[in-house]
């Protein structure tokens, strides 16, 4: 294969410039813009004149004399008076009573009460190997304006640290907390009852 050499090679041709360099710019007046201007602007002006002063030919339809209208005399007959009607019969009875049982139907409802739960709740929002991690864990939920606890606890492997809120009454306010927590980027927390 043979090798090329690039810094040997020509340089490319320069291109040229468009549009005519010989031809001289026109900076005179352009006189034949000028002329067909005013040839609009005169047949326009005319066309209106010519629409101002001559009005549309009226129709046949209006030069035609107005119909004459013959006013009607009344008469002076005595009026009849209408056939004797049969009187209207009875309105019918209903034959549903579903209409007076719904207004007057009371429905009774039981409603379910809410059981208290027996345990309190608890959320665990990390469990660490090392108590400085879950010292951090606990400080950024204390920015969050919640009090969490370090709880130790023994596992085949040794301590663990567990970051723990609570206790709480009632699960709805542990979701709550968990979902502010969400909000801060404090995730995952795990709900479930204190033991």
């Amino acid at each position: 294969m043979a090798t090329k050499d690039y810094v040997k090679r020509g340089r490319a041709a320069a291109k040229k410039p468009r549009g005519n360099r010989n031809q001289a710019p026109s900076n005179g007046f352009p006189f034949k813009w000028a002329a067909i201007a005013l040839c609009l602007v005169g047949t326009l002006g005319y066309g209106l004149y010519y629409l101002s002063a001559n009005p549309a030919p009226q129709s046949q339809q209006q030069t035609s004399p107005p119909i004459q209208v013959k006013p009607i005399k009344p008469k002076t007959e005595s009026v009849t008076p209408p056939k004797a009607t049969k009187p209207l019969p009875p309105k019918p009875e209903e034959k549903w009573r579903y209409i007076e049982e719904l207004e007057n139907k009371e429905v009774q409802v039981e409603a379910k009460k809410e059981q208290a739960p027996t345990k309190p709740y608890l959320m665990q929002c990390g469990a660490y190997r090392s108590q400085s991690q879950a010292e951090e864990r606990k400080a950024m939920i204390a920015f969050q304006g919640l009090t969490s606890q370090i709880k130790v606890s023994q596992g085949e492997k040794g301590n663990w640290y567990r970051v723990v809120l609570g206790p709480y009454p009632q699960k709805r306010k542990a979701e709550s907390d968990r979902n502010q927590l969400r909000r801060a980027g404090i995730e995952p927390c795990a709900i479930w009852f204190w033991e």
